[in-house]
Protein backbone atom coordinates (compact mmCIF):
# COMPACT_ATOMS: atom_id res chain seq x y z
CA UNK A 1 0.00 0.00 0.00
CA UNK A 2 1.45 3.88 -0.36
CA UNK A 3 2.56 6.34 1.40
CA UNK A 4 5.10 8.37 1.98
CA UNK A 5 8.82 7.31 3.25
CA UNK A 6 9.89 9.71 5.56
CA UNK A 7 8.93 10.07 8.75
CA UNK A 8 4.97 10.38 9.79
CA UNK A 9 2.85 9.70 13.04
CA UNK A 10 -0.42 7.84 14.03
CA UNK A 11 -2.16 10.35 16.51
CA UNK A 12 -5.58 9.49 17.52
CA UNK A 13 -8.49 10.12 14.40
CA UNK A 14 -11.08 11.39 16.89
CA UNK A 15 -13.36 11.72 13.64
CA UNK A 16 -16.62 12.10 15.54
CA UNK A 17 -18.69 13.39 12.57
CA UNK A 18 -17.64 11.06 10.16
CA UNK A 19 -21.06 9.49 9.37
CA UNK A 20 -23.12 12.72 10.34
CA UNK A 21 -24.37 13.78 6.97
CA UNK A 22 -23.66 17.63 5.95
CA UNK A 23 -26.86 20.18 7.09
CA UNK A 24 -27.24 23.53 5.41
CA UNK A 25 -26.06 26.23 7.95
CA UNK A 26 -28.81 29.19 8.53
CA UNK A 27 -27.59 32.34 7.13
CA UNK A 28 -26.40 34.51 9.52
CA UNK A 29 -27.09 38.02 11.06
CA UNK A 30 -24.14 40.13 9.76
CA UNK A 31 -21.36 38.73 7.34
CA UNK A 32 -17.71 39.55 8.18
CA UNK A 33 -15.49 38.98 5.02
CA UNK A 34 -11.96 39.28 5.43
CA UNK A 35 -9.89 40.88 2.62
CA UNK A 36 -7.17 38.48 3.30
CA UNK A 37 -8.18 34.56 2.85
CA UNK A 38 -5.50 33.44 0.57
CA UNK A 39 -1.80 33.36 0.36
CA UNK A 40 -0.63 36.83 -1.88
CA UNK A 41 -2.03 40.07 -1.60
CA UNK A 42 -5.26 41.12 0.27
CA UNK A 43 -7.90 41.53 -2.24
CA UNK A 44 -9.11 45.43 -2.99
CA UNK A 45 -12.37 46.62 -1.93
CA UNK A 46 -14.86 47.82 -4.75
CA UNK A 47 -17.78 48.52 -2.44
CA UNK A 48 -18.61 50.99 -0.20
CA UNK A 49 -20.45 51.61 3.03
CA UNK A 50 -24.35 52.00 2.12
CA UNK A 51 -23.98 49.43 -1.21
CA UNK A 52 -26.56 46.72 -1.94
CA UNK A 53 -24.98 43.75 -2.56
CA UNK A 54 -26.47 40.44 -4.06
CA UNK A 55 -25.29 36.37 -2.81
CA UNK A 56 -22.48 36.42 -5.64
CA UNK A 57 -21.46 39.76 -5.95
CA UNK A 58 -17.46 40.59 -5.85
CA UNK A 59 -17.06 43.02 -2.74
CA UNK A 60 -13.27 43.20 -3.25
CA UNK A 61 -11.18 42.35 -6.67
CA UNK A 62 -7.66 40.72 -6.81
CA UNK A 63 -5.03 42.74 -5.44
CA UNK A 64 -2.24 41.48 -7.51
CA UNK A 65 -0.89 38.29 -9.65
CA UNK A 66 -0.93 36.19 -6.85
CA UNK A 67 -4.39 37.20 -5.30
CA UNK A 68 -8.16 36.55 -5.41
CA UNK A 69 -11.51 38.29 -5.57
CA UNK A 70 -14.05 37.84 -3.04
CA UNK A 71 -17.89 37.24 -2.90
CA UNK A 72 -20.93 37.95 -1.40
CA UNK A 73 -22.26 35.29 0.48
CA UNK A 74 -25.65 36.77 1.66
CA UNK A 75 -27.87 39.55 0.23
CA UNK A 76 -27.80 42.67 2.36
CA UNK A 77 -26.40 46.46 2.79
CA UNK A 78 -22.85 46.93 3.25
CA UNK A 79 -22.71 48.56 6.80
CA UNK A 80 -18.54 49.26 6.98
CA UNK A 81 -15.39 48.78 5.84
CA UNK A 82 -13.35 48.90 8.87
CA UNK A 83 -10.52 45.94 10.40
CA UNK A 84 -11.72 43.34 12.51
CA UNK A 85 -9.64 39.81 14.39
CA UNK A 86 -9.03 37.16 12.20
CA UNK A 87 -7.48 33.58 12.51
CA UNK A 88 -4.61 35.18 12.77
CA UNK A 89 -5.36 36.92 16.04
CA UNK A 90 -4.37 40.54 14.17
CA UNK A 91 -6.92 43.10 13.18
CA UNK A 92 -6.74 43.18 9.41
CA UNK A 93 -9.14 44.41 7.00
CA UNK A 94 -12.95 43.28 6.39
CA UNK A 95 -15.88 44.20 4.71
CA UNK A 96 -19.27 44.06 7.05
CA UNK A 97 -22.58 43.38 5.64
CA UNK A 98 -26.18 43.00 7.58
CA UNK A 99 -27.82 40.00 5.98
CA UNK A 100 -31.22 41.29 4.73
CA UNK A 101 -32.95 38.21 2.69
CA UNK A 102 -31.12 35.86 0.31
CA UNK A 103 -31.37 37.41 -3.14
CA UNK A 104 -29.09 36.35 -5.54
CA UNK A 105 -27.09 37.15 -8.51
CA UNK A 106 -28.84 36.33 -12.07
CA UNK A 107 -26.78 33.71 -13.95
CA UNK A 108 -25.74 31.04 -11.03
CA UNK A 109 -26.55 28.09 -11.87
CA UNK A 110 -28.80 26.15 -8.80
CA UNK A 111 -30.11 23.35 -10.12
CA UNK A 112 -28.77 19.93 -9.31
CA UNK A 113 -28.18 18.57 -12.75
CA UNK A 114 -24.99 16.90 -13.32
CA UNK A 115 -22.62 19.11 -16.61
CA UNK A 116 -20.06 16.79 -17.87
CA UNK A 117 -17.47 18.42 -19.65
CA UNK A 118 -18.64 16.25 -22.47
CA UNK A 119 -21.61 17.74 -23.13
CA UNK A 120 -19.30 21.36 -23.40
CA UNK A 121 -16.81 20.95 -26.01
CA UNK A 122 -16.50 24.75 -26.29
CA UNK A 123 -14.71 24.73 -22.99
CA UNK A 124 -11.00 25.34 -23.62
CA UNK A 125 -8.30 25.39 -21.36
CA UNK A 126 -7.61 29.31 -21.31
CA UNK A 127 -11.37 29.43 -20.44
CA UNK A 128 -11.50 26.99 -17.58
CA UNK A 129 -8.52 28.95 -16.30
CA UNK A 130 -10.32 32.36 -16.67
CA UNK A 131 -13.52 31.07 -15.11
CA UNK A 132 -11.43 29.17 -11.86
CA UNK A 133 -10.10 32.83 -11.59
CA UNK A 134 -12.88 34.81 -11.91
CA UNK A 135 -14.77 32.48 -9.04
CA UNK A 136 -12.11 33.68 -6.84
CA UNK A 137 -11.15 29.95 -6.01
CA UNK A 138 -8.30 28.81 -3.82
CA UNK A 139 -6.67 26.10 -1.95
CA UNK A 140 -9.87 24.78 0.09
CA UNK A 141 -7.68 22.29 2.40
CA UNK A 142 -6.24 25.17 4.24
CA UNK A 143 -2.72 27.00 2.51
CA UNK A 144 -5.44 29.10 0.46
CA UNK A 145 -3.07 29.56 -2.56
CA UNK A 146 -5.04 30.70 -6.11
CA UNK A 147 -5.93 28.10 -7.82
CA UNK A 148 -5.62 29.38 -11.28
CA UNK A 149 -1.89 29.91 -10.21
CA UNK A 150 -0.98 26.58 -9.86
CA UNK A 151 -2.83 25.77 -13.07
CA UNK A 152 0.03 28.39 -14.82
CA UNK A 153 2.78 26.98 -13.91
CA UNK A 154 6.31 28.70 -14.77
CA UNK A 155 8.11 28.07 -18.36
CA UNK A 156 10.50 25.95 -16.55
CA UNK A 157 7.96 23.22 -15.30
CA UNK A 158 6.29 20.84 -17.17
CA UNK A 159 2.49 19.03 -15.48
CA UNK A 160 2.59 15.94 -16.23
CA UNK A 161 -0.81 14.98 -13.47
CA UNK A 162 -3.42 16.22 -11.15
CA UNK A 163 -3.18 14.85 -7.90
CA UNK A 164 -6.62 15.54 -5.59
CA UNK A 165 -5.76 15.73 -2.25
CA UNK A 166 -8.65 13.30 -0.27
CA UNK A 167 -6.41 12.35 2.20
CA UNK A 168 -7.63 14.59 5.58
CA UNK A 169 -5.50 12.97 7.52
CA UNK A 170 -5.88 15.90 10.13
CA UNK A 171 -7.59 14.79 13.68
CA UNK A 172 -11.13 15.49 14.34
CA UNK A 173 -11.72 17.30 10.77
CA UNK A 174 -14.43 15.04 8.38
CA UNK A 175 -15.79 17.87 5.58
CA UNK A 176 -13.77 16.66 2.78
CA UNK A 177 -15.17 12.61 3.55
CA UNK A 178 -18.95 14.64 3.88
CA UNK A 179 -18.09 16.11 0.21
CA UNK A 180 -16.89 12.74 -1.41
CA UNK A 181 -19.46 10.97 0.13
CA UNK A 182 -22.47 13.59 -1.09
CA UNK A 183 -21.15 15.10 -4.34
CA UNK A 184 -18.78 12.59 -5.82
CA UNK A 185 -19.87 13.27 -9.47
CA UNK A 186 -19.23 16.99 -9.39
CA UNK A 187 -15.73 16.18 -7.79
CA UNK A 188 -14.85 13.56 -10.82
CA UNK A 189 -15.97 16.23 -13.16
CA UNK A 190 -13.98 18.95 -11.00
CA UNK A 191 -10.86 17.21 -11.54
CA UNK A 192 -11.20 16.41 -15.27
CA UNK A 193 -11.51 20.14 -15.80
CA UNK A 194 -8.53 20.57 -13.79
CA UNK A 195 -6.65 17.85 -16.35
CA UNK A 196 -7.91 20.02 -19.48
CA UNK A 197 -7.02 23.20 -17.84
CA UNK A 198 -3.18 21.71 -16.93
CA UNK A 199 -3.35 20.02 -20.61
CA UNK A 200 -2.35 16.47 -18.54
CA UNK A 201 -4.23 13.10 -19.30
CA UNK A 202 -3.16 11.51 -15.77
CA UNK A 203 -5.42 12.14 -12.59
CA UNK A 204 -5.26 10.73 -9.08
CA UNK A 205 -7.30 10.77 -6.14
CA UNK A 206 -5.21 9.75 -3.17
CA UNK A 207 -7.48 9.11 -0.18
CA UNK A 208 -6.51 7.17 3.02
CA UNK A 209 -7.65 3.64 3.76
CA UNK A 210 -10.04 4.72 6.67
CA UNK A 211 -12.60 5.78 4.04
CA UNK A 212 -13.72 2.98 2.38
CA UNK A 213 -16.59 3.89 1.55
CA UNK A 214 -15.45 7.14 -0.23
CA UNK A 215 -12.84 4.54 -2.18
CA UNK A 216 -15.43 2.33 -3.13
CA UNK A 217 -17.72 5.83 -4.37
CA UNK A 218 -14.89 7.05 -6.47
CA UNK A 219 -13.83 4.00 -7.53
CA UNK A 220 -16.76 3.35 -9.22
CA UNK A 221 -17.67 7.17 -10.48
CA UNK A 222 -14.68 7.08 -12.32
CA UNK A 223 -14.64 3.18 -13.42
CA UNK A 224 -15.44 5.19 -17.22
CA UNK A 225 -12.18 7.18 -17.51
CA UNK A 226 -9.33 5.41 -17.84
CA UNK A 227 -7.23 7.87 -17.35
CA UNK A 228 -7.82 8.74 -13.96
CA UNK A 229 -6.86 6.38 -10.88
CA UNK A 230 -8.30 6.55 -7.05
CA UNK A 231 -5.04 5.41 -4.28
CA UNK A 232 -6.00 4.05 -1.60
CA UNK A 233 -3.17 5.25 0.85
CA UNK A 234 -2.27 3.41 4.04
CA UNK A 235 -3.49 5.92 7.18
CA UNK A 236 -0.21 8.03 7.78
CA UNK A 237 -0.16 11.87 9.29
CA UNK A 238 1.07 14.18 7.68
CA UNK A 239 0.08 12.77 4.34
CA UNK A 240 -1.93 15.72 3.43
CA UNK A 241 1.57 17.49 2.64
CA UNK A 242 2.13 18.27 -1.13
CA UNK A 243 5.13 17.31 -1.00
CA UNK A 244 4.27 13.67 1.12
CA UNK A 245 0.81 13.58 -1.24
CA UNK A 246 3.10 13.34 -4.28
CA UNK A 247 5.81 11.12 -3.11
CA UNK A 248 3.43 9.08 -2.06
CA UNK A 249 1.04 9.08 -5.19
CA UNK A 250 3.50 9.02 -8.05
CA UNK A 251 7.04 7.81 -6.35
CA UNK A 252 8.77 11.37 -6.95
CA UNK A 253 10.11 13.78 -4.31
CA UNK A 254 10.19 17.40 -4.21
CA UNK A 255 13.12 19.05 -3.56
CA UNK A 256 13.22 22.04 -0.86
CA UNK A 257 12.15 25.45 -1.66
CA UNK A 258 11.93 27.41 -4.20
CA UNK A 259 10.36 24.15 -5.29
CA UNK A 260 6.86 23.13 -6.02
CA UNK A 261 5.09 19.73 -6.89
CA UNK A 262 5.06 20.54 -10.54
CA UNK A 263 8.63 20.97 -10.91
CA UNK A 264 8.53 16.91 -10.29
CA UNK A 265 5.57 17.16 -13.06
CA UNK A 266 2.26 16.80 -10.34
CA UNK A 267 -0.37 19.83 -9.94
CA UNK A 268 -2.02 19.32 -6.14
CA UNK A 269 -5.30 20.39 -5.31
CA UNK A 270 -7.85 19.33 -2.77
CA UNK A 271 -10.75 17.90 -2.82
CA UNK A 272 -13.22 20.50 -1.89
CA UNK A 273 -10.91 22.62 -3.95
CA UNK A 274 -12.04 20.49 -7.08
CA UNK A 275 -15.91 20.99 -5.93
CA UNK A 276 -15.49 24.50 -6.06
CA UNK A 277 -13.61 23.93 -9.91
CA UNK A 278 -16.74 22.24 -11.29
CA UNK A 279 -19.21 24.88 -9.88
CA UNK A 280 -17.30 28.03 -10.85
CA UNK A 281 -16.69 26.39 -14.43
CA UNK A 282 -20.12 24.58 -14.99
CA UNK A 283 -22.61 26.45 -12.14
CA UNK A 284 -21.10 29.81 -12.82
CA UNK A 285 -20.88 30.46 -9.02
CA UNK A 286 -18.61 32.10 -6.93
CA UNK A 287 -16.82 30.40 -4.41
CA UNK A 288 -19.11 32.11 -0.86
CA UNK A 289 -19.60 28.91 0.30
CA UNK A 290 -18.10 25.91 2.03
CA UNK A 291 -18.12 22.40 4.21
CA UNK A 292 -16.90 22.66 7.50
CA UNK A 293 -17.10 20.62 10.45
CA UNK A 294 -17.60 21.20 13.61
CA UNK A 295 -16.31 19.21 16.50
CA UNK A 296 -14.96 18.16 19.69
CA UNK A 297 -15.05 15.61 22.28
CA UNK A 298 -17.41 17.83 24.59
CA UNK A 299 -19.76 19.59 21.82
CA UNK A 300 -23.35 18.63 22.50
CA UNK A 301 -23.82 17.98 19.04
CA UNK A 302 -20.87 17.81 16.97
CA UNK A 303 -21.93 18.23 12.72
CA UNK A 304 -20.80 18.91 9.15
CA UNK A 305 -21.96 21.91 7.68
CA UNK A 306 -22.63 23.90 4.28
CA UNK A 307 -21.44 27.73 5.68
CA UNK A 308 -21.94 30.51 3.89
CA UNK A 309 -18.10 32.37 4.36
CA UNK A 310 -18.10 35.23 6.58
CA UNK A 311 -20.53 33.74 9.40
CA UNK A 312 -18.99 34.17 12.63
CA UNK A 313 -17.97 30.73 14.25
CA UNK A 314 -20.05 31.40 17.36
CA UNK A 315 -23.18 30.83 15.23
CA UNK A 316 -21.61 27.51 13.84
CA UNK A 317 -20.94 26.27 18.04
CA UNK A 318 -24.44 27.69 18.56
CA UNK A 319 -26.01 25.13 15.96
CA UNK A 320 -23.87 22.32 18.02
CA UNK A 321 -25.35 22.99 21.46
CA UNK A 322 -23.19 26.15 22.04
CA UNK A 323 -19.59 26.09 23.58
CA UNK A 324 -19.14 23.46 26.64
CA UNK A 325 -18.69 24.93 30.38
CA UNK A 326 -15.68 25.71 31.34
CA UNK A 327 -12.19 26.77 29.55
CA UNK A 328 -11.99 25.45 26.49
CA UNK A 329 -9.53 26.01 23.31
CA UNK A 330 -10.57 27.12 20.03
CA UNK A 331 -9.14 25.91 16.57
CA UNK A 332 -9.36 26.91 13.16
CA UNK A 333 -8.54 23.50 11.67
CA UNK A 334 -7.53 20.35 13.57
CA UNK A 335 -5.45 19.82 16.39
CA UNK A 336 -1.94 19.09 14.51
CA UNK A 337 -1.97 22.59 12.33
CA UNK A 338 -5.15 24.09 13.28
CA UNK A 339 -4.47 28.06 14.93
CA UNK A 340 -5.82 28.70 17.94
CA UNK A 341 -8.71 31.45 17.94
CA UNK A 342 -8.81 34.76 20.31
CA UNK A 343 -12.58 34.84 19.51
CA UNK A 344 -15.67 33.23 18.33
CA UNK A 345 -16.82 36.07 16.94
CA UNK A 346 -13.57 34.92 13.72
CA UNK A 347 -15.39 34.67 10.81
CA UNK A 348 -15.96 31.34 8.37
CA UNK A 349 -13.48 31.84 5.58
CA UNK A 350 -12.51 30.15 2.45
CA UNK A 351 -9.92 27.86 3.96
CA UNK A 352 -11.63 26.85 7.34
CA UNK A 353 -12.24 23.09 6.86
CA UNK A 354 -12.90 22.79 10.78
CA UNK A 355 -13.77 24.61 13.69
CA UNK A 356 -12.46 22.42 16.82
CA UNK A 357 -13.41 22.98 20.16
CA UNK A 358 -10.75 21.15 22.83
CA UNK A 359 -11.77 21.46 26.66
CA UNK A 360 -8.48 22.85 28.71
CA UNK A 361 -7.75 19.43 30.12
CA UNK A 362 -6.94 18.00 26.56
CA UNK A 363 -5.23 21.20 25.29
CA UNK A 364 -2.70 22.01 28.47
CA UNK A 365 0.50 22.07 27.76
CA UNK A 366 3.38 19.44 30.19
CA UNK A 367 6.01 21.64 31.47
CA UNK A 368 9.06 21.09 28.83
CA UNK A 369 11.80 19.13 30.21
CA UNK A 370 15.14 18.79 28.96
CA UNK A 371 16.42 17.66 25.42
CA UNK A 372 17.06 14.25 26.38
CA UNK A 373 18.59 13.10 22.46
CA UNK A 374 16.16 10.46 21.59
CA UNK A 375 15.94 12.11 18.47
CA UNK A 376 12.35 11.19 17.75
CA UNK A 377 11.57 14.46 16.26
CA UNK A 378 14.12 13.39 13.64
CA UNK A 379 13.03 10.07 12.69
CA UNK A 380 9.06 11.35 12.31
CA UNK A 381 10.02 14.79 10.49
CA UNK A 382 8.27 14.26 6.89
CA UNK A 383 10.86 16.55 4.98
CA UNK A 384 13.84 14.63 6.91
CA UNK A 385 15.27 17.84 8.94
CA UNK A 386 16.36 17.88 12.40
CA UNK A 387 13.87 19.92 14.72
CA UNK A 388 16.11 20.04 18.05
CA UNK A 389 18.39 21.60 15.86
CA UNK A 390 16.33 23.80 14.47
CA UNK A 391 14.42 24.68 17.41
CA UNK A 392 17.01 25.34 19.59
CA UNK A 393 19.09 27.48 16.78
CA UNK A 394 15.82 29.57 16.39
CA UNK A 395 15.63 30.24 20.10
CA UNK A 396 19.09 31.97 20.12
CA UNK A 397 18.47 33.58 16.90
CA UNK A 398 21.26 31.68 14.43
CA UNK A 399 19.71 33.02 11.63
CA UNK A 400 22.55 31.75 9.34
CA UNK A 401 22.63 28.60 11.07
CA UNK A 402 18.95 27.79 10.70
CA UNK A 403 18.74 29.00 7.09
CA UNK A 404 21.41 26.54 6.49
CA UNK A 405 19.84 24.01 7.73
CA UNK A 406 16.54 24.16 5.46
CA UNK A 407 14.43 26.25 8.10
CA UNK A 408 11.63 26.87 4.97
CA UNK A 409 11.56 23.13 4.07
CA UNK A 410 9.31 22.50 7.45
CA UNK A 411 6.08 22.33 6.46
CA UNK A 412 4.67 22.71 10.20
CA UNK A 413 2.92 19.11 10.99
CA UNK A 414 3.39 19.08 14.44
CA UNK A 415 5.23 15.73 14.02
CA UNK A 416 7.84 16.65 16.03
CA UNK A 417 6.04 18.45 18.84
CA UNK A 418 3.68 15.48 19.07
CA UNK A 419 5.99 13.00 19.95
CA UNK A 420 8.66 14.39 22.27
CA UNK A 421 9.07 13.04 25.01
CA UNK A 422 9.98 15.98 27.00
CA UNK A 423 7.28 18.04 25.91
CA UNK A 424 9.57 20.71 24.50
CA UNK A 425 8.23 23.58 22.15
CA UNK A 426 10.05 22.39 19.18
CA UNK A 427 7.53 23.70 16.67
CA UNK A 428 6.61 27.01 18.01
CA UNK A 429 10.51 27.68 18.14
CA UNK A 430 10.68 26.70 14.31
CA UNK A 431 7.93 28.45 13.08
CA UNK A 432 9.37 31.73 14.89
CA UNK A 433 12.62 31.30 13.23
CA UNK A 434 10.86 30.23 10.05
CA UNK A 435 8.91 33.50 9.93
CA UNK A 436 12.33 35.41 10.78
CA UNK A 437 14.51 33.46 7.79
CA UNK A 438 11.46 34.01 4.99
CA UNK A 439 12.02 37.61 5.93
CA UNK A 440 15.43 38.08 5.24
CA UNK A 441 15.21 36.11 2.34
CA UNK A 442 12.93 38.25 1.23
CA UNK A 443 14.89 41.29 1.69
CA UNK A 444 18.11 39.92 0.11
CA UNK A 445 16.02 39.51 -2.52
CA UNK A 446 14.70 42.64 -3.07
CA UNK A 447 17.90 44.35 -3.25
CA UNK A 448 18.57 41.98 -6.27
Amino acid sequence: MRTFRIGGIHPEENKLTHEVETVVAPLPKQAIFPLSQHIGAPAKPVVKKGDRVKVGTMIAEAGGFVSAPIFSSVSGTVVKIDTAVDATGYRTPVIIVNVEGDEWEEGIDRSDKLETVEAHPELTPEGIVESVKAAGVTGMGGAGFPTFVKLCPPPTAKAECVIINAVECEPYITSDYRLMMEHADEIVVGLQLLMKAAKVDRGYIGIEVNKPKAIALLTEKVKADPRIEVVPLKQRYPQGGEKQLVDAVIRRQVPAPPAIPVNVGAIVQNVGTAFAVYQAVMKHKPLFERYTTVTGKRLAHPGNFLVRMGTPMRELIDLCGGMPEGDNKLLAGGPMMGKALSSVDVPVCKGTNSVTVISDSEARRKPADPCIRCAKCVSVCPMGLEPYLLATASAKQMWDKVEAECITSCIECGSCQYTCPSHRPILDNIRFGKSKVMGIIRARNAKK
